[in-house]
């Protein structure tokens, strides 16, 4: 069985439309939409409303950690822009693009700045969402578990910790362990670019030292201090920035 594993794919739908070529199944763990691309401030659904000059001082603002500064200046730009309906029609548009470039079969979670809600709408045969679910992927046991923990950016998918927990407690027993976001270690959740640390999940490091799956796999950060570790048997991988290298990564057995 070959599987192709990607995440953060940030409105990458030209390379996602090839990511499944030569895999049995492609597995996606989140954050399709792109508001905001930090290497690139003319693409997303920010700048494309306010321009690459209030994007690149608004991504100033919030890498240097003064998000108070960051949303003043947001809520001064969306003052008189119907924010709801304007954010809701472009996601639509991305969502559009991207579902229809999934390859068939692809198995799919939940990023933090994702939007449930919509997923429904775009969802095609072929394509199976999972968030605190498992499913049987060449007789290995995958579970998925979607969206972020709170934190100051406040993106639309973020639930509290016991939430979180709860869908991580609902896998049971997995072989390969697919989430959006890191298990709590340091290394794996610090950004060497963004200089900060994301959020990772403590649940998700208790599941690993119980469970001992064979992998833990997931994205979120998106240039890691480290990119892959072992706890116990557990292989821990971030599968990468896909919106940035449009490859996915390999797991075969």
């Amino acid at each position: 069985m070959r599987v192709h594993v990607v995440s953060d794919v940030h409105g990458n739908s030209r390379d996602l439309a090839a990511a499944g070529e030569g895999a049995d199944a492609l597995v996606c763990l989140g954050d399709l939409v792109l508001f905001i691309d930090y290497a690139d401030h003319t693409r997303g659904i920010f700048p494309d409303l306010f321009g690459a000059e209030n994007t690149t001082r608004y991504v100033g603002l919030r890498t240097a950690r003064r998000f108070d500064e960051a949303r003043e200046l947001s809520a001064r730009l969306w003052a008189d822009v119907d924010k709801a309906g304007a954010v809701e029609a472009a996601v639509r548009r991305q969502y559009a693009e991207l579902f229809a470039a999934f390859p068939t079969p692809t198995y799919a979670t939940y990023g933090n700045v994702d939007i449930p809600g919509l997923w429904p709408e775009y969802t095609r045969e072929g394509t199976t969402v999972l968030d605190g679910r498992t499913a049987d992927i060449g007789g290995l046991r995958f579970g998925f578990v979607g969206g972020g923990l709170p934190s100051p950016m406040r993106t639309p998918f973020e639930v509290d910790e016991e939430t979180y927990a709860a869908k991580v407690a609902a896998l049971g027993e997995v072989d390969v362990l697919c989430s959006h976001i890191p298990p709590l270690v340091p290394e794996l959740c610090y950004d060497t670019v963004a200089r900060r640390f994301e959020r990772g999940s403590e649940a998700l490091l208790e599941a690993v030292h119980a469970v001992r799956p064979r992998y833990a796999l997931f994205g979120h950060v998106h240039q890691p201090l480290v990119r892959r570790t072992r706890i116990g048997r557990t292989e821990c991988v971030n599968v990468g920035h896909f919106n940035a290298t449009g490859r996915p990564w390999v797991l075969e057995w």
